[in-house]
């Protein structure tokens, strides 16, 4: 399974796409660091405008308050007088920002307002006037102690002087907040800036929109801008989203602008160059990737799957198949389909020169089979004339039996030349023929055999069937001789296969002795040697007739394979039964 699993990462699209991967990932990792760096610098830079653009908003805003004061303190020689309230209602009126201008005697009393001011008979001892008493040029506060304004403000204050340079009230404007606040379309605030101003408390006086700030400053935020003159951070709005703040002093400690942003969010201009210097990489990483895929499976794989296939049509011997294709496919694999092309041919040219090879040799064998059997038979007919020629009946007999068992082994080269494999013969028609033979020679010499066979099927190879059939014909002999001679009877031959034994049985219904089943002469000491030869064994029995059974027990062929000296063993046993 590990190499199935390890074949299957090694496959020319895992390689090229791994190739790739490693060719592009510098480029990538490089990219996602300049990302990474621009983003941070991008962010960076988002801070420093934001407090800077809450500085710039804070000055403008001290800017028009000190203008305030310049205003008031050109305004305090004439401020008392015939008509004193409309001339100072007239200039609030055409000033934008200006809530109402008072003119207060050294105690504090009103002397004349553009609009009402409410009663304050603390007022002259309130910090702001009490400042102005003892000399300072300008007082801005958020808490004058009462509203001179019906609308958020703060109250701008200078000292009116008498004659001789003596403090003789003061001179005070209440400016609104709303006057005081940036416009978010100011070119100086980051797109999408929201405007907030707070108190010295933490306290929100007026917003652009109040979900855009936190319900509640962090706690360090007025000592940071003391520390720094202004504070950025980064925290969360009303609504939980991430924003970026900073804060600056409008007036003294009194009163502050407060800036909102968006963070660097996702779809936020500040991510636009970390999107391109990571998305477009990945996604050319991920199109590059997929794209070798692609290729590799439609120029590549797919023709080598197709000459895989055609391959295996060729190992199962289909040579005439070939790859019509070839055209299509990219010039190298046209390489590889031609040289398979060729090799198909070249096997088709060597398997019909091999089958002209085998058929040269098939008839060459059959040729030598047949000429071997011709000269048995010229030895057998000379056996035969011999045998004629001589008077002694033992002599005679000798010769027989030596005819008989020439005569056998020229059966198996006939059966060989004449069967349609050369390498094996089918046992059933051989024996058939065999004791037909044996019985047909003597049937001049007495009263006629009656045959009665019962074969198995069963193919063999010469190596084989020389013993057997030697073997057959030293039993159909012997029976010849003591069981059938004078009288007749029944010979039966049965050849029967039991699993991985087989077994042949040559049995006759004489009157066999004794001594017919003890004998050691030279017919039972080749049937014991034929028997050897096929690693088996041989018994003479007596059967329920009276007779004798000749029996031959040995490996069936098909479960016992043929050995290589079992030829020159054949052919020993041969010679033996000749002399």
């Amino acid at each position: 399974m590990k190499g199935l699993a390890w074949g299957s990462l090694s496959t020319i699209r895992i390689r090229l796409t791994a190739a790739l991967a490693a060719a592009l990932l510098p480029v990538l990792v490089l990219g996602v660091a300049q990302s990474a760096i621009a983003f941070n610098r991008e962010r960076v830079t988002l801070r420093q405008n934001l407090g800077f653009a809450a500085e710039r908003s804070a000055a403008t805003a001290r800017t028009r308050m000190e203008g305030a004061g310049i205003l008031l303190q050109t305004l305090a020689p004439g401020s008392v007088g015939y008509q004193c309230a409309d001339r100072l209602a007239e200039v609030a009126r055409r000033i934008p920002g200006y809530a109402n201008l008072v003119r207060f005697d050294r105690r504090g009393r009103v002397d004349c307002a553009a609009s009402e001011v409410p009663p304050d008979p603390l007022r002259s001892r309130r910090p702001w006037f009490q400042r102005l008493a003892r000399g300072d040029k300008l007082v801005i506060t958020r808490d004058p102690g009462s509203a001179y304004s019906t609308e958020p403000s703060v109250l701008a204050a200078v000292p009116a002087l008498g004659p001789k340079g003596e403090f003789d009230g003061a001179f005070a404007a209440a400016i609104t907040l709303s006057s005081l606040e940036p416009s978010v379309t100011d070119p100086i605030l980051p797109a999408h800036s929201d405007v907030a101003l707070a108190d010295g408390a933490g306290r929100y006086v007026s917003f652009t929109d109040a979900k855009a700030f936190p319900p509640v400053l962090p706690k360090d935020w007025r000592d940071q801008i003391k520390l720094n003159g202004a504070h950025v951070w980064y925290g969360s709005d009303a609504l939980g989203g991430r924003r970026v703040y900073s804060a600056a002093p409008v007036a003294g400690n009194e009163v502050y602008v407060v800036l909102s942003a968006r963070s660097p969010g996702i779809l936020s201009w500040a991510w636009l160059n970390p999107l391109s210097g990571i998305l477009f990489p990945l996604l050319t990483f991920g199109l590059a990737l997929a794209a070798v895929s692609v290729v590799t499976d439609r120029v590549v794989v797919r023709w080598i799957a197709y000459l895989q296939r055609i391959a295996s049509l060729y190992a199962r011997g289909r040579l005439s198949v070939r790859p019509i294709h070839a055209e299509q496919m990219p010039p190298e694999i046209r390489d590889l389909a031609e040289t398979l092309e060729d090799m198909a041919d070249a096997i088709v040219g060597r398997d019909a020169s091999l089958r002209d090879s085998l058929a040269q040799k098939d008839a060459l064998m059959r040729e030598i089979h047949h000429r071997v059997k011709n000269n048995l038979q010229v030895i057998s007919s000379l056996l035969n004339m011999q045998q004629r020629a001589l008077a002694d009946p033992a002599a005679r007999a000798a010769m027989s039996d030596t005819r008989q068992r020439i005569t056998a082994l020229a059966l198996i080269y006939r059966a060989l030349y004449q069967g349609p494999d050369l390498k094996r013969v089918d046992l059933r028609p051989f024996l058939e023929e065999l004791t037909a033979q044996l019985v047909a020679g003597e049937v001049t010499h007495g009263p006629a055999v009656r045959t009665e066979l019962s074969v198995d099927a069963l193919v063999i190879d010469p190596d084989r069937l020389a013993p057997l059939a030697l073997f057959a014909v030293e039993a159909i002999t012997n029976a010849q001789k003591h069981a059938f001679a004078r009288r007749g009877g029944t010979l039966t031959l049965a050849f029967h296969v039991r699993g991985d034994e087989a077994e042949l049985e040559i049995s006759d219904d004489g009157q066999a002795g004794e001594d017919a089943l003890v004998s050691s002469g030279v017919g039972r000491t080749l049937m014991t040697a034929f028997a050897r030869q096929l690693r088996g064994r041989a018994e003479l029995v007596r059967n329920a007739h009276g007779g004798v059974t000749a029996r031959l027990l040995f490996p069936t062929p098909a479960a016992d394979a043929p050995q290589p000296d079992e030829a020159a063993g054949a052919g020993a046993a041969g010679n033996q039964a000749a002399a």
